[in-house]
């Protein structure tokens, strides 16, 4: 099954969207990240920075290394969506 055919646990997004929030102390309330929307400046406006803090995070919590030279970085970062698939490809805890 590819990554993009990873049903969307919903539980795992919204643990994944409070994981983000309490990383960078944003102000926003979890339930309101847009599964859709991005994560990068436009949408919920991250920065590199960030999401090395998020990736850290991530990596700490579900058992698995995102990498900062890893190519797909834009692709897992689009959206919250798109990194809550890419975790549960990949987890393992």
């Amino acid at each position: 099954m590819s990554e993009n055919a990873t049903p969307i646990d919903p539980a795992l997004q919204q643990e994944v969207a409070e994981l983000i929030v309490s990383a960078l102390n944003l102000d926003v309330a979890p339930t309101d990240i847009a599964p859709a929307d991005s994560l990068y400046g436009e949408g919920l406006g991250l920065d590199s920075i960030d999401i090395l803090e998020v990736a850290l995070v991530v990596s700490k919590r579900y058992g698995f290394q995102l990498r900062a030279d890893n190519e797909d970085n834009v692709r897992i970062f689009r959206s919250l969506e798109s990194l809550t698939r890419h975790i549960a490809a990949n987890r393992t805890k």
